[in-house]
């Protein structure tokens, strides 16, 4: 998946995250900041670079701003700012194929 624009998935609320994404030039570039960076920076790493790898990115510029949200969220968030970036609407997400 090609990521055309800037977008931005999430809120800086308690047990979220804000991911943004815009087009980059030279592979995933993640800046990543957590509240809880000592204990899960490298599982909500993987975590994203994972989403990423799965929905087919593989140049974009990634920062991700963590309040302690669990997996299912960074994923939900990572993905929804993706589809934001490409222009797929929730009249043409790819449920079942991307989407898992």
């Amino acid at each position: 998946m090609q990521i055309e624009t800037m977008a931005m998935a999430g809120t800086l609320e308690s047990s979220d995250v804000q991911v943004t994404v815009e087009p980059g030039t030279a592979g995933i570039e993640l800046r990543l900041e957590s509240s809880v960076m000592n204990q899960y920076g490298r599982a909500i790493q993987k975590t994203v670079l994972d989403t990423l790898k799965r929905l087919g990115v593989s140049s974009a510029r990634v920062q991700v701003v963590d309040q302690g949200a669990l997996d299912c969220t960074i994923r939900a968030r990572v993905e929804c700012a993706v589809f934001r970036s490409a222009g797929i609407s929730d009249k043409n997400i790819p449920w079942g194929g991307v989407v898992q």
